[in-house]
């Protein structure tokens, strides 16, 4: 794990790189809180937020070990289809770190691919058109960490504009208490949080 410093660093390159706050935090896997703690740190004698780093990158860096992650998140669906008794029409992977795990889990579950892209400065994200679309169609939506749960929100809330029903979130860390967020079922792989 990154020192604190380390990480201070790390947020004012992205920052200097033009990346906004929670462009920076989904980069760094932290909260809003977090980064911008780091990114005044030494101007404002702030007490460090209570937060857990997330690195994955040795899961990341070998499509063979996202593919492993992605067929547990595909059980987990699976468990919770047969539970709650709801279909699947289609998977969408949040952009950047949902999106490899998304298409395995479609893949393995033979269902459409579809592929949202958070708008940092928009209300309104974007679903892509080269993949399947929202509307009307049952969907899982799946990303890498939830912290704050605000990316996850602005996805429930895009995908019912757009005319789909989120049925399940998938996470490979919840970062939260929650089991539930805005009404749709949560499941993280991991749950890690501060006690």
């Amino acid at each position: 794990m990154k020192s604190v410093e380390e990480l201070a660093e790390r947020a004012l390159e992205l920052k200097k790189k033009g990346l906004n706050i929670k462009e920076i935090a989904s980069e760094l896997h932290l909260s809003t809180t977090t980064v911008e703690w780091l990114l005044t740190k030494g101007v404002e004698e702030k007490e460090l937020p209570k937060d857990v780093k997330i690195g994955w990158r040795s899961i990341g860096i070998y499509p063979t070990r996202i593919s492993k992650i992605a067929e547990i998140m595909a059980d987990i669906i699976l468990e919770e289809m047969e539970k709650r008794e709801f279909d699947v029409d289609s998977i969408v992977g949040i952009l950047i770190n949902g999106i490899p795990f998304a298409t395995f889990i479609a893949e393995i579950m033979n269902v459409e691919l579809i592929i949202y892209r958070p708008h940092p400065k928009r209300e309104e994200g974007a679903f892509s058109s080269n993949y399947a679309h929202i509307e009307g169609k049952k969907v899982v939506i799946v990303d890498d960490v939830l912290s704050t749960g605000e990316t996850m929100r602005k996805a429930i809330e895009d995908v019912r504009k757009a005319g789909g029903e989120a049925v399940l979130c998938v996470v490979l860390v919840n970062k939260t208490p929650w089991d539930e967020i805005d009404g749709v079922p949560l499941r993280g792989l991991i749950r890690a949080r501060v006690l």
